[in-house]
């Protein structure tokens, strides 16, 4: 039975927390260094960081811009509560460390490709559904040469949420009772899918970013499933048709 399937992008198909964590880590030694001597601790910096990061998630989406600049913002922070003084070369510093993470080779995750073609041999008609500036994200999908799977069937935007999906959904005039939104954020993908009365499939990541994290209030009209990999998800949703065919005709709410 054809499905439609949209895909998230980032920790789903190819590496992206792990190379901010990365950044992350080098700019926590810098504030550290910096003002560790003045009685912060780097517990207290990576909280405050997270703090602001998620603050300025939730009002500017996924811009490229946002990483860096919450970086200066938790300088700026310590630097009024330790009464050090500013330094225009720190900023800076930081700055580009922050937009050094979008310099990393693009990586899939394990066995993407055979994934991918797995469901399309099956007839499913696959979707790229992902948040982020259009360039960066364009950049990454033609690295990975990902037409070869979604044609024009991609969606890029800044803010991913409920009506984001809801637009593409009605958009498409996809069929809700055999839709399925595929990603690793409980808030960006499975929480905007119950919303929108789609499947939804989890894929739990070690060390998800915060923001990722939250809990599920909206109850499940289809599918919802929690998968450890990439791997898992043709198994899983071929199981899901076969042993309740009725739930995928929206006739029936799966436990």
């Amino acid at each position: 039975m054809k499905q439609t399937l949209l895909f998230d992008l980032d920790d789903t198909l190819i590496h992206c927390n792990k190379y901010f964590n990365l950044i992350l880590e080098q700019f926590a030694d810098l504030m550290e260094e910096w003002f560790g001597p003045l009685g912060v601790s780097r517990k207290e910096i990576l909280s405050k960081h997270t703090e602001i990061d998620i603050a300025g998630v939730k009002v500017l989406g996924f811009k490229s811009e946002h990483f860096p600049q919450s970086f200066v913002d938790t300088y700026r922070h310590f630097r009024h509560l330790t009464g050090r003084k500013r330094f225009h070369s720190e900023e800076d510093r930081l700055w580009k460390l922050g937009m050094s993470v979008y310099d990393f080779e693009v990586e899939p995750y394990p066995h993407m490709e055979e994934t991918l073609e797995s469901l399309s041999r099956e007839g499913h008609e696959l979707h790229l559904y992902t948040g982020g500036e259009p360039r960066i994200q364009q950049n990454k999908i033609d690295r990975m040469r990902l037409q070869r799977f979604f044609g024009e069937r991609i969606y890029i935007r800044q803010h991913k949420n409920a009506q984001a999906l809801e637009q593409i959904v009605l958009s498409r005039a996809f069929d809700r009772s055999r839709t399925w939104m595929i990603g690793n954020s409980l808030r960006t993908d499975v929480m905007p899918a119950l919303q929108c009365g789609l499947h939804s499939v989890y894929l739990e990541q070690e060390n998800e970013w915060k923001f990722n994290m939250v809990e599920i209030e909206h109850p499940p009209q289809g599918a919802f499933l929690k998968l450890k990999s990439l791997t898992e998800v043709p198994g899983a949703i071929r199981r899901f048709l076969h042993l309740m065919p009725s739930a995928a005709e929206g006739h029936m709410k799966p436990s």
